[in-house]
């Protein structure tokens, strides 16, 4: 089995290339964050003619998940029970479903916009949230295959970000942030990319402007952490550098395992 992730920062203006890349990477499962779009609006028909059946969560032009797939899609679930809203809004941020057998999760955390930025507050508080749910489920079925997937707005350490002193003082780097993301691996979940691609110098995600990209400066921000059970199916990861380039690109890459047999 193939699982993605992905935040494709639009699917009005990525259609066409996440349907392409879909068709040409023999992806079984995508987990695609940042869709941008309501669910009304969601171009479900497009994926149903690849094969893929589609469970979304948006609600406007801003944030939205989604999960794509050709080997099942049972028990969808809509949001990480407990999840905090901002500003008395719940975001569409997180959407669950069964895939061939794994618990997928598509999540795109919120960025955090500044420290001490409200944002930054309710960013910290979400993820404690998809902490102590995520550690509930793995303590009521230690064997359950769960993955972990998306935008987590964190670079965990210094090897992820391509300069520590542009990144001082910034959202993505602090260590409350990455204490949080440290949380999830201590809980049981694994970053299953990492040891296939060391750092530095590896990313997942490269701003639009000062010719980021090109210059490679970058962050690793995009992850599948992985419950033990499903650590163990892994034999390989890559990221789709090569999908960051060409015409209208998103500014993440896919992220993307692949497992053996269960």
């Amino acid at each position: 089995m193939r699982l993605a992730t992905w935040n494709i920062n639009s699917i009005r203006a990525r259609h066409d290339r996440v349907l392409a890349w879909l068709e040409r990477s023999d992806v079984d499962v995508l987990a695609i964050q940042e869709t941008k779009i309501d669910d009304a609006r969601f171009p479900v028909q497009s994926f149903d003619k690849l094969g893929y059946r589609v469970a979304h969560h948006g609600t406007n032009q801003w944030n939205g998940v989604a999960i794509a797939s050709r080997v099942g899609l049972d028990n969808v679930q809509v949001g990480v029970p407990g999840l905090p809203a901002y500003d008395e809004v719940a975001e569409a941020r997180s959407i669950g479903a069964v895939c061939g057998g794994v618990t997928v999760w598509s999540l795109y955390v919120p960025n955090g916009r500044a420290v001490d930025d409200p944002h930054y507050h309710y960013k910290l508080h979400w993820l404690a949230v998809l902490r102590d749910y995520a550690a509930k489920q793995l303590a009521n079925e230690p064997h359950a295959q769960i993955a972990l997937c998306g935008d987590f707005n964190i670079a965990p350490t210094d090897d992820d970000i391509w300069s520590v002193e542009y990144y001082r003082g910034a959202t993505h780097v602090t260590g409350p942030e990455r204490q949080a993301f440290g949380n999830l691996t201590e809980a049981g979940f694994t970053d299953v990319v990492r040891p296939f691609h060391p750092g530095p110098g590896v990313y997942t995600y490269w701003d639009y402007t000062r010719l980021s990209f090109q210059k490679r400066r970058g962050m690793r921000i995009d992850f599948a952490l992985a419950s033990p059970a499903l650590a163990a199916r892994v034999v390989d990861a890559r990221i789709d550098r090569e999908e960051r380039k060409g015409k209208l690109p998103s500014d993440h890459a896919p992220v993307i395992i692949e497992l053996r047999d269960a």
